[in-house]
């Protein structure tokens, strides 16, 4: 892509930044971005998260969906965070910087995690995209799995996975493996996801 075509293309994506609606809510309410305002809408459809649960979030930086999954925990919750991305502290969530698809890093997750089942495993992870819908699809598909293979090894037969996914190749055949192995599985388009995005965010429940 030229530097005049991605000029005019950021230039696009300020202003639609300044213009969204929801950009400026989460910024009136102090949140750290849009996908927190997404997760409120699954939690009201699905009642993923409830007080006392130990949920890990995959990809967690800026702080978006940590920010608002902490207080429906309640007191006697805990949420462990996890990203590639430095993220600013939240109070009472624990911080891991990393690449979870490395084995180190992963070991440390566990460690932290202990012997605790996990209740909810979300995932709001996606690639730097390089503007190659095919390239940056394959990627989007690769961490989903990836989070998914995390989640079968470590969540309670009761446990239940969220998880960003984006409509392409690739898809149809998790979601298929989704239903395999959960028991409940629905696919949501929040209202405060632009329409012209391909994003698709799936919530799994009771492991199978």
């Amino acid at each position: 892509m030229s530097s005049k075509k991605r000029s005019h293309s950021s230039q696009m994506w300020l202003r639609r930044q300044q213009t969204d609606y929801y950009v400026q809510e989460s910024k009136k309410r102090g949140l750290r971005s849009r996908a927190g305002i997404k997760l409120e809408e699954l939690q009201v459809k699905d009642r993923i998260f409830k007080p006392g649960m130990l949920v890990v979030d995959l990809g967690s930086a800026p702080g978006g969906w940590s920010q608002v999954i902490r207080p429906w925990l309640g007191r006697h919750g805990r949420l462990i965070a996890l990203d590639i991305l430095p993220m600013d502290p939240l109070a009472a969530v624990e911080f891991i910087q990393g690449d979870f698809s490395e084995d180190e890093v992963l070991a440390q997750l566990e460690s932290v995690v202990g012997d605790n089942t996990i209740d909810v495993v979300a995932s709001d992870i996606a690639p730097n995209f390089t503007g190659i819908r095919g390239v940056d699809q394959a990627r989007s598909m690769m961490l989903a799995e990836l989070a998914l293979a995390f989640a079968l090894e470590h969540l309670k037969p009761t446990g239940s996975f969220v998880v960003k996914g984006f409509q392409g190749e690739g898809y149809d055949d998790f979601v298929r493996t989704l239903k395999s192995e959960f028991k409940k599985v629905v696919c949501r388009k929040p209202q405060s996801s632009r329409s012209e995005s391909r994003e698709v965010y799936i919530v799994a429940k009771e492991r199978r």
